[in-house]
C-alpha cells in the first residue's frame, strides 16, 4: 500500500532565492578576505600611518582593480539586500516598490562611478 504525504503541487516563483543567498555569502567572503589583507598590510607596515601609506597601498594597478572588484561585490551585496527589503516590506503599493528599486539601482550605479573616480583620479 502506497502512502502519499503532502501535496503534489508544483512550486512556482522566481527561483532566485538560493542564487541570491549564495551570492550574499560569496560577496561577504570576498569583502572579508580583502579587509583582512588590507589590515594585515597596515599592521605589518612600520612607521606612521598617513596619506603616503594609503596612497602607496592603492598606487598599484592590480590593487585598484582588486579594490574595484570588491566595491562591485559590495554594491551587488547591497542590491540583493535592498531588493529583498523592498520586496518584503513594500507589498501593497507596487509603483512605490518599483520606484524604490529604481532609485536604489541609480544610487548604486552612482556609487560605482564615484569609486572609479576615487581610484583612478589623476
Amino acid at each position: 500500500m502506497s502512502v502519499n504525504y503532502g501535496s503534489k503541487r508544483l512550486v512556482v516563483g522566481a527561483h532566485y532565492g538560493l542564487r541570491d543567498w549564495l551570492a550574499q555569502r560569496v560577496t561577504a567572503g570576498l569583502m572579508a578576505i580583502f579587509t583582512v589583507l588590507v589590515l594585515a598590510q597596515l599592521l605589518l607596515t612600520k612607521g606612521p600611518i598617513g596619506y603616503d601609506l594609503w596612497a602607496g597601498i592603492f598606487a598599484a594597478q592590480w590593487m585598484k582593480v582588486l579594490t574595484f572588484s570588491v566595491i562591485l561585490a559590495l554594491l551587488y551585496h547591497v542590491w540583493v539586500g535592498m531588493r529583498d527589503i523592498w520586496m518584503d516590506y513594500v507589498t501593497s503599493i507596487i509603483w512605490l516598490r518599483l520606484s524604490l528599486q529604481i532609485f536604489t539601482i541609480v544610487w548604486l550605479v552612482g556609487c560605482a562611478g564615484w569609486a572609479i573616480q576615487v581610484l583612478w583620479r589623476v
